[in-house]
């Protein structure tokens, strides 16, 4: 596969975010809409007069009395996660720091991939798991991190595990770590306002009175809000996956190749890492896409293949032989 070069790979990844970032108030207000529509419907069905339908003045003046406070809160959500991603993704996949005085080796082999490229070295965390995988995160130099398994590092040979490093560097070289952290805070987010939304309805409706009819009415109305805003939810995370495209692999690996020059180091790493890359720790798939190889990908299914984080890894090993 074709090396892009850096400045359109940053560019692209920038451009992205952006569109993140634009994307995420226009889906948060049509939500929120939604959201009042459905319930001034289920206000509708146990009214003594259904037939006149949904008041939509009644709709909008509730989601205008509500919108600042959503937007506030999702506003404080957004900036809090996006000063605490290190912390909050330490915890997920429990990783600490790893000292220069306890691995010299992987010290060695980072310092001098940055100095040659110019790069200002990242800080190096540790995950204590016998399985082989690494990821890199941050929003700036202050908070770009690279961490690496016990098991990364204890089974790979100084080159392979060189190659590993260089990826992982490509990625916080390309922006894609920051996109990775910004998409992971929407989907959070938009996880939270659903379940949220769901929860509220569901006893709203629920612990009211009326006949059964009513109540017949109120089961439907929660039925089909859970329905659309599942169905919203999930095309959410889609556009979040097709935002961030599976080709920031092949171009991390590429770009790990032009530091290194020697793909077939890289080839074997992958080699080794699809051997046993699940790490413990890690539950969540918005973290798990972090990973040089995503554990949690491994669906069988056209669809979970289609919507995969990361393209095959036999793939990759493919691209990087044919070098």
């Amino acid at each position: 596969m074709k090396y892009l070069g850096i400045q359109t790979q940053i560019r692209r990844n920038n451009q992205r975010s952006a569109l993140l970032l634009i994307l995420f108030p226009v889906l948060l207000v049509a939500l929120s809409w939604l959201f009042f529509f459905l319930l001034e419907l289920l206000v509708a069905s146990n009214s003594e007069r259904p037939d006149q339908g949904v008041n939509i003045d009644g709709v909008n003046y509730l989601f205008l009395n509500a919108l600042p406070f959503v937007v506030l809160a999702c506003g404080l959500w957004f900036v809090i996660a996006y000063f605490s991603h290190t912390s909050m993704i330490n915890k997920a996949t429990s990783a600490h720091s790893l000292s220069r005085k306890e691995n010299m080796r992987v010290y060695n082999l980072v310092e001098n991939l940055c100095m040659s490229q110019g790069m200002t070295m990242p800080k190096i965390n540790v995950i204590e798991d016998d399985s082989l995988n690494a990821f890199a995160s941050g929003i700036n130099e202050k908070t770009y991190t690279v961490t690496l398994s016990r098991g990364i590092i204890n089974k790979l040979n100084d080159e392979e595990l060189e190659g590993v490093i260089a990826h992982e560097l490509t990625h916080i070289r390309n922006r894609d770590v920051r996109l990775l952290i910004v998409s992971i805070i929407f989907v959070g987010i938009f996880a939270f306002l659903t379940e949220m939304a769901m929860r509220s309805v569901r006893y709203g409706a629920l612990s009211g009175g009326g006949n059964n009819r009513n109540k017949n009415n109120n089961n439907i109305i929660i039925i089909l809000l859970i329905l659309v805003l599942a169905a919203i939810g999930y095309l959410i995370s889609m556009v979040m996956r097709f935002a961030i495209s599976r080709n920031r692999e092949y171009m991390a690996d590429a770009g790990a190749v032009e530091m290194t020059k020697r793909p077939e180091a890289l080839a074997s790493a992958l080699r080794k890492i699809s051997g046993d890359p699940r790490i413990e720790a890690v539950t969540r798939e918005d973290v798990a896409q972090l990973f040089i190889e995503n554990a949690l990908d491994k669906k069988p299914s056209f669809f979970g293949k289609l919507f995969a984080t990361h393209p095959p890894i036999e793939e990759r090993i493919r691209v990087l032989e044919a070098f």
